[in-house]
Formats: C-alpha cells, sequence, structure tokens
C-alpha cells in the first residue's frame, strides 16, 4: 500500500477500535491492515498502536498522528469532489456527529432523511449518549451538546444555537394519588426521579429560579435515581415521581394528558444547546453544511437569548450536579 492508503487504514482502525471491525468495513483481510499498520510505524518510527488481545488504543504519537490524518484525508476528499460530476452542492465522504438520545430520537433522526436525500453520497456515523464524549480523542466532527460547557470543552469551537425551556413534570396516575403541588412548601410531600450523569453521585434536588434569576436547590425525597434520559422519562410515566425536562423532550406527551405540567412559576433554568467542533484552518465542506443543517432543525424548537444558570442535561433529564 501507498503512504496515503496506509493512513486511511489507519484511521479506520482507530475509528472502529479494532483490526478486524476495520478490515470488514474496508473490504480487506485483518492481515493486510495490519500489515499496513505496522509499515506506516515503521516508516514513521513510531510506535501509533497499543495492541492488546482485547482491544487498540492510541498511542500518545498516534493520536497526534490520527488528529492530523483525520485533517488530511478530509481535505483530499474535498478536493476529489471537485472535480466529480455529481451536483457541486452533493456532499460525500465519511461525517461523525453525536448527541443525547432525546435530542436524536425527537429532534434530529426524523429529519435526516432529508439530508441524505440532498446528499445521497454522504456517510454519517451517528452517536447518541448521555455521555459527553471526547469530542478530538473519539473523532467526531461536530457534537450537539445541550447544557453548559465545563473545562473539558475549553479547546473546542463553539457555535451557541439558543436555549431549551424547561418545565416540571408529573403523570395523571401521581396527581390522583399524591394531588398537586402548589408550591415549594408542598414539595416536602412529594416525590422526584432523580438524576445523575454517573450512578453514585449526589443528585442536585428539585431545581429553580427566584425572584432575582439566581439558580436554588431544594432537596426532595424519592426512591428512584437513573442515569439515562429515556428512563427519566419513562419513570414520570410510571408515576414514580417529579420530572423537569426540557419542554421539547415532553410537549407531545403533554399534548396526550400522559403528563402534566406542574409548578410553572418554579421552572429550572434554560439549557443552552451548542454545535461543538475542533479547531481547524478550514472546515470540510460536509461538516460546515451539517452543522447549518443541525442549526436550521432545532432552531423551531429554542428560544433564543442568553443562556441562564444551568447544568448539564439531555431532551429528557434535569440538571446534572458536577
Amino acid at each position: 500500500m501507498n503512504p496515503m492508503e496506509q493512513m486511511q487504514v489507519f484511521s479506520r482502525v482507530v475509528e472502529t477500535g479494532s483490526f478486524t471491525q476495520a478490515a470488514a468495513s474496508l473490504g480487506l483481510a485483518k492481515a493486510s491492515v495490519s500489515a499496513a499498520v505496522q509499515q506506516l510505524e515503521a516508516r514513521l518510527g513510531t510506535r501509533l498502536l497499543h495492541r492488546s488481545t482485547r482491544r487498540v488504543q492510541l498511542s500518545q504519537d498516534g493520536q497526534l498522528f490520527y488528529e492530523r490524518a483525520k485533517d488530511v484525508l478530509a481535505d483530499l476528499d474535498e478536493l476529489d469532489g471537485m472535480f466529480r460530476q455529481a451536483s457541486p452542492q452533493s456532499l460525500r465522504g465519511r461525517l461523525r456527529l453525536d448527541m443525547s438520545t432525546g435530542m436524536a430520537r425527537q429532534i434530529v433522526m426524523p429529519r435526516l432523511p432529508e439530508l441524505l436525500a440532498l446528499h445521497p453520497e454522504l456517510e454519517i456515523e451517528f452517536g447518541s449518549t448521555e455521555r459527553r464524549v471526547d469530542l478530538v480523542r473519539e473523532g467526531f466532527d461536530c457534537v450537539l451538546r445541550v447544557g453548559p460547557l465545563g473545562q473539558a470543552e475549553a479547546g473546542l469551537q463553539a457555535r451557541p444555537l439558543g436555549l431549551l425551556t424547561m418545565v416540571n413534570c408529573l403523570s395523571p396516575a401521581y396527581l390522583a394519588r399524591h394531588g398537586e403541588p402548589e408550591g415549594l412548601d408542598d414539595l416536602r410531600q412529594h416525590r422526584l426521579v432523580h438524576y445523575v450523569s454517573v450512578l453514585g453521585a449526589r443528585s442536585s434536588g428539585f431545581e429553580y429560579l427566584d425572584a432575582g434569576g439566581q439558580l436554588q436547590r431544594q432537596a426532595m425525597a424519592g426512591a428512584l435515581t437513573v442515569n439515562n434520559a429515556e428512563a427519566y422519562q419513562a419513570a414520570c410515566l410510571a408515576g414514580l415521581g417529579l420530572i423537569q425536562a426540557p419542554r421539547v423532550g415532553v410537549q407531545a406527551l403533554l399534548d396526550q394528558g400522559l403528563l402534566r405540567e406542574v409548578l410553572p412559576g418554579y421552572r429550572a433554568p434554560d439549557m443552552p444547546l451548542t454545535l461543538l467542533y475542533a479547531h481547524r484552518r478550514q472546515l470540510p465542506a460536509r461538516v460546515r453544511v451539517v452543522m447549518d443543517w443541525l442549526a436550521r432543525v432545532v432552531a423551531e424548537h429554542l428560544r433564543q437569548g442568553a443562556a441562564r444558570p444551568g447544568g448539564e442535561a439531555g431532551l429528557a433529564q434535569p440538571q446534572s450536579t458536577p
């Protein structure tokens, strides 16, 4: 293989985390993939990957090489596309993005066929998780992030999109058994479904903005703690307690009467929604176009304005504590 092909094989091994999976996706024998990486390491004079029977891990030099190789391959894809006979607005190549499960299921995935109909040669690797992925280390082109940014995002480019309005919800079954809370004092007799990013962490309790716009927290009892947005919403539907969620994630359930909004005067702070991407001299056209498309898709669900205090959340979860 020539150096460029070796670079492509190496990048695919990194992206799949496996020589076997990389070989299958490239249509090559596993031995050919292994040989290509070994030849690349020999040519560069450094070890790029640490291999074990269970996984493949980047070395420090491998991480640096992969970040640059990804840029080079993206630029090559774009240069090659300039001279193809396809529509000048058609995108091609692979793009990897990530967002919360709620954002993916309720907003982005239903609209994805429109994007792929416009760009049939575009290949998308779609991550959906409540975990805050490492954009650079895990090879994502862009990430749609709900909640305020932390120190981990300091080296990334951020494109603020707007704010998600929060609501407090209870199920009709819960309300029939326990009644509806009318104020903060009533919360002592009610239960909260607790959300934490990592099980074992302390829940922040019920969150709301006071008359001065300051974030306040009130401890509440609750038998259930979850770390997943889908489980959080399902727990509320099952009558296990109150949840605080972005309105867009529960609007259909509110409209159907499956959930009821309560305590509208004590909502949690709006949640900022941000597109994150790595700094580059020039982003590939496919990344720019897809980010613009994502911004348009989510725009109708957002309130524009400056973000107020908030925490990390998905489309069906409250703020999580650090």
